[in-house]
Parts: C-alpha cells; structure tokens; sequence
C-alpha cells in the first residue's frame, strides 16, 4: 500500500471514528441537557473542559516534532474558534436543547452542500459531477435513515431550535474551507489548545453566573456520564481525529461524513433495541458511503489544472 493511500485509509477512519463520537453526543447531550444542564451551561461545559484536555496533552507531546504558533496565526487561529467552536457549539447545543435529535439530524444534512460552495469561491475547488452526485446520494442516505426514525425522535422541534442548527453547519463549513490553511500549518494539539482557549474566554463570562447558581448536588450521576463523555468523546477526542483529517481531506470530504452521524444513532437504537435494521438501513448507508466514495474520486483544483 503506497503512502498516499496510507495516509487516505487513516484520514477516512480519523473521520469516521470523529463522526460516532458526535452520533453518540447527540441523544446523550440530550438527555443531559433534559436532566440538569441548560444548553449554554453544557456549551461552557464543553469548551472548558476541551481547552484544559488539550493544554494538559500539549504538556506531554514532543516540542521538537511541532513548531510554535506565530503571533499572526494567533488572530486566525481566534477567528477560526469563533466559527468553529463558539458559533457552532453554541448555536447546535443551544438548538438541540429546544428542538428534537430528529430535527437536529436533519439539519446536520446541509453542511456537504454549504462547505462545497464555499469550497468553491474561499480555496477555488471545483464543483464537479462526482461531488455534487455524491453530496446528493449522502443526502438521500441520511434522509432515509434520519425519516425512518422519525418515531423514535423525542417530539416535534421549534423553528428557532432547527434555524440554530442549521446556522452551526454553516459556521463550520466556513471554518473547513477559510481557515484550511493554517490548520495545516500546526499540529493539531497547538491549533485545539489555542482555539478552546479563545471559545473558553469568549464563552465563559456568560455561563459563568449560570454554573456559579447551579444545584451540583442534585445532579444525577447518569447525567455527569453524559455530560463527561460530551466533554471527553465529543469534543477532545473528536476535534483530534477531525482535524487530523482535515490536514489530509479537502473541505468537503470531512463536512460528507456529517452524514455518517445518522448511521451511528440508526446502529445505536438498534444495539440497545430501540430500532430495528431493515432493507431501508442497509440502502441508506450503501448510499451515504457511495456518496463519501465519490466525493473522494472526484478531481482536485490541480488536477483539473
């Protein structure tokens, strides 16, 4: 196997391993959110907690095999929390918390298509017939599954919940496609320190009279878990594994995964015996990889070059 595909085989599994751990966050940032914390307390929760996981690993990760971050970096790497972090982990928590896992989900299905175009006029991608057939296939697969368990959704969401949602996949596709470049540039533990560290200071201040007030002791364990693994799994080990994909991925491969989320809630319910797989699941995911796998065919701006 050559290096190329190496480095291709690896990125598809940091993306996937990136992607459960947000399909997971999804139902149980939920139920924490239902069950003791509010949707900026869980947001302050989340980018604290993810600034503190990743200055205490840059503590342990070798100096000599990463280069230090130029003052001028700093303001991007600022502006690239904003969008990132702050406006989408506070307009997607905030949204879950007053619409449904369904409407959510839903809402995640406009990122491929947001992050293509935007691919297009920031780094000059080329929309092709591969990428928008395969944005089209991931859409039908993810529409297929997210509708299929409609019944099982926690109950019709608002418009403001769903509106938030789709601005967070907005703020993302713009942070994959502006600020591609310098990420690339760092390694992944000096870029998360940095802009965890800009969404804590930019974040904190307003949750801060809200967690200060907060009952802790009469919080339930089983809530603690959740928000610890929202905190740890979905986003300290799934901002690594994401960005270590974006340094090998064009912007639109990473946002095509968003539509592997649905896959891992339809495994989830299935597992725990709230779903059943049938013909329908086994056609959306065929369609969601088709999808990813086309969008990774597809011709790089050199290439049509």
């Amino acid at each position: 196997m050559s290096k190329f595909n190496k480095a291709t085989v690896i990125g598809h599994l940091f993306m996937a391993g990136a992607c459960m751990m947000w399909g997971l966050m999804a139902p149980l940032g939920k139920d924490a959110m239902t069950h003791g914390f509010s949707g900026l307390e869980m947001v302050a929760l989340r980018v604290s907690g993810g600034a503190l996981c990743f200055w205490l690993t840059s503590l342990f990760t070798r100096k000599k095999a990463s280069k230090p971050v130029e003052k001028k970096d700093l303001v991007k790497l600022f502006f690239a929390a904003m969008f990132a972090i702050v406006l989408n982990q506070c307009n997607y928590t905030i949204g879950l918390s007053i619409t449904s896992p369904l409407n959510a989900s839903i809402m995640t299905t406009t990122m491929p298509i947001v992050t293509m175009v935007l691919a297009a006029i920031f780094i000059k991608e080329p929309i092709t017939w591969k990428k928008t057939l395969g944005v089209l296939l991931g859409a039908s697969g993810a529409g297929i599954l997210i509708l299929g368990s409609s019944q099982a959704s926690y109950g019709s969401g608002v418009l403001l919940g769903d509106i938030l949602c789709i601005c967070a996949q907005c703020s993302y596709a713009i942070y994959l496609t502006a600020f591609k470049t310098v990420i690339q540039k760092y390694a992944v533990v000096d870029c998360m320190k940095w802009m965890m560290l800009f969404a804590t200071i930019v974040i904190l201040p307003f949750a801060a009279p809200s967690l200060i007030n907060l009952p802790w002791q009469d919080i339930e364990l089983k809530t603690y878990l959740e928000a610890s693994f929202v905190v740890f799994g979905g986003t300290f080990i799934a901002y690594i594994l994401c960005t270590l994909a974006q340094k090998v991925f064009r912007p639109t491969v990473v946002a095509m995964y968003n539509y592997v989320q649905p896959i891992v809630s339809c495994i989830v319910s299935v597992c725990i015996g709230l779903g059943v797989f049938g013909i329908w699941q086994g056609a959306a995911i065929i369609l969601v990889f088709t999808g990813v796998w086309l969008v990774t065919q597809s011709k790089k701006r050199n290439q049509k070059e």
